[in-house]
């Protein structure tokens, strides 16, 4: 199901941006100079290669923005702090917000991060843009009602579809399950997710091992050993970054790809790891809002896979988008603020107001902020096929999902939401 944009804009209810917004009267936070952007990308450890695609996207975009003449003739600077853990993190924002003096601060990728920055951004009172660090049990304890806290998706949507891909294809094909995932509540809530929907679609199975390594772990012997010995028809996987490679290489090893069914709900974040060697045909793998080689790509997606590959020799993955989009955001929320209050510029409280609701196009087709801070967008995701010209896995067919199909919606939690489905 492709998301057009005129789809899109049904379903969203989001059409034309409104022409008519209050301009708050407290003076803008700079009124000349470049406009600074703060970003909190990782760079080391399992989250590198994530971190990176992140920050690569968001210099697209502004390289795209400043060669079109900035945003309202203002330059885009970014100065870029790292991500690590949630305290290092913190000190870092405060440091871009306090000292840089950022206009917003874009980036962090880890729940634990985020969970962490929600409330720091809300005291600073400095615009915090996520690229992802949002899952659904955080944010409905730590950011529930946030005025300066722009979140991604909810980081279980790819959990949902990778369950309806499972219900859909292998119904009646497997009968005992095992969940290796990473002991935080990405983790944890994508797992309870999987369960709940296969509960919902009447699939009975039995959950032989629940497994919980540690965010960052590197050796999955162990872990391994387990899943050969319980011998499970499926094993469900939400390792989203250089855990996944070394996961599957070792439990290739172990024999588990020659007959057990994979469901990766993120690995696509590291596909160019995912060798043909050690990863099976057929398993799915998600890719999380952009695909590098979707056929129905814009002219926008072909240009930055062009761009990419031409610079970085390698294939982007989808955390270019979630990074894209937040820049893209801020310009036309900017933009949107400033013709509202009749040219000036606008002030912080202005462009939260322009936030919500504002929509922009990226990577992956049209992409928007709900009233509640709550990213919409397109996620990708399929079966994986060695019938290519890489070393790596990649998917066919590919399918695509709103987040209106995967998504709950504003003020409705996730398990009464997957409850109330007709299936």
């Amino acid at each position: 199901m492709r998301l057009t944009r005129r789809r899109f804009l049904k379903l969203s209810g989001a059409g034309v941006v409104a022409t008519a917004l209050p301009l708050d009267a407290a003076p803008a936070r700079a009124q000349s100079g470049p406009v600074r952007l703060g970003i909190l990308a990782a760079k080391a450890g399992v989250l590198a290669p994530v971190g990176e695609s992140g920050l690569r996207g968001v210099q697209f975009a502004t390289d795209r923005i400043n060669a079109a003449g900035g945003i309202l003739g203002r330059k885009l600077e970014l100065i870029v702090e790292e991500e690590s853990s949630p305290k290092d993190t913190v000190e870092r924002f405060r440091k871009l917000a306090l000292s840089d003096k950022v206009d917003a601060v874009s980036g962090a990728i880890s729940t634990g991060v985020g969970l962490a920055l929600g409330p720091a951004a809300e005291e600073m009172k400095t615009i915090w843009l996520a690229w992802d660090a949002t899952t659904q049990k955080g944010v409905e304890e730590s950011m529930p009602k946030p005025k300066y806290s722009f979140r991604s998706t909810d980081n279980e949507c790819e959990a949902v579809m990778a369950s309806l891909l499972t219900a859909r294809h292998w119904k009646g094909k497997f009968k005992t399950v095992a969940g290796i995932n990473p002991d935080y509540s990405y983790g944890r809530d994508n797992w309870a997710a999987f369960l709940a929907i296969m509960k919902k679609h009447g699939i009975e199975l039995q959950v032989v091992s629940e497994l919980w390594p540690k965010l960052g772990a590197t050796d999955f012997t162990s872990h391994v050993a387990t899943l050969a010995q319980a011998k499970p028809d499926l094993v469900f996987s939400c390792f989203w970054a250089g855990d996944t490679p070394i996961f599957m290489k070792q439990a290739h090893a172990a024999g588990l790809t020659k007959s057990t069914k994979f469901v990766l709900t993120t690995g696509g974040g590291v596909h160019e790891s995912l060798k043909k060697d050690f990863t099976p045909e057929g398993a799915i793998l998600g890719y999380n809002c952009f695909y590098f080689e979707n056929p129905k790509a814009s002219a926008l997606a072909k240009e930055f896979t062009r761009w990419h590959q031409e610079k970085f020799k390698e294939w982007p993955n989808y955390e270019s988008d979630h990074g894209y989009f937040t820049v893209v955001a801020l310009k036309a929320a900017v933009e949107r603020a400033a013709k509202a209050g009749g040219g000036r510029w606008p002030s912080q409280d202005a462009i939260i107001q322009a936030l919500e609701g504002v929509e922009a196009e990226s990577l992956s087709g049209p992409r928007r902020y709900r009233e509640d801070h709550i990213m919409e967008a397109t996620f990708f995701q399929g079966l994986t096929t060695h019938r290519n010209r890489y070393d790596f896995v990649t998917v066919d067919p590919l399918e695509s999902m709103s987040t209106k199909q995967i998504q709950k919606p504003s003020g409705v939690g996730l398990y009464d939401w997957i409850n109330g489905w007709k299936v």
